[in-house]
């Protein structure tokens, strides 16, 4: 695929590309963008309940990608929005990763407070660090379920991700680097936000 004549040498579009993900501008332009399109749909601009999960995508060309490729570790609202992103090697545990995920949504969301997460997170490590960050994580188990239900988690989840590989580039990890990884998904999930909104 060629690329764009009128955007001038593809070196100088993919230096100031680099400069833009460093200073986190795409994480932004996402997180300000989320605020209004809840108002838009009748919530407070700021989560007080979200999910935990996680999705491994291969990654044939990544600098470091574990064993399967790159897992991408989600903290979502109960749209389905994404609020927090942790990128990491496929090897690297759902709890190992949530517990970025924590810290993360400490600092950018401080009202969010409840939780629902699989029985993977329920990590010792995981629930002190919840604790501690003023958490309240309810581990939803299948076999808390009688008969045939759909777990709360997926109802949300499964849409994101689905709609998250709809972005071609998304369905595998074409990205060398976490960091351009990680900004390609704040670019999909951000004009995703409106259709996420009313799915």
């Amino acid at each position: 695929m060629l690329f764009p004549f009128h955007l001038g040498p593809w070196q100088t579009a993919h230096w100031w590309f680099r400069g833009l993900v460093r200073r986190l501008l795409f994480r932004t332009i996402h997180d300000v963008t989320l605020m209004p399109d809840r108002e838009a749909a009748g919530r407070e601009a700021s989560s007080s309940g979200g999910v935990l999960d996680s999705r491994a995508a291969r990654a044939p060309f990544a600098e470091a990608r574990g064993y399967g490729g790159r897992k991408r570790h989600v903290a979502l609202d109960t749209g389905g929005r994404l609020l927090v992103l942790n990128l990491t090697t496929a090897d690297i545990s759902d709890s190992a990763g949530a517990q970025t995920i924590l810290a993360a949504v400490r600092k950018r969301w401080p009202w969010l407070k409840h939780l629902l997460a699989d029985a993977g997170y329920d990590r010792t490590k995981l629930m002190d660090k919840a604790a501690f960050l003023d958490f309240i994580v309810k581990i939803v188990r299948r076999s808390d379920q009688k008969g045939f239900h759909v777990l709360p988690r997926r109802l949300v989840v499964e849409p994101t991700f689905g709609w998250m590989i709809r972005w071609r580039r998304r369905v595998r990890n074409y990205e060398r680097r976490l960091d351009v990884s990680e900004a390609m998904i704040h670019v999909a999930m951000g004009a995703l936000l409106q259709r996420l909104a009313h799915h």
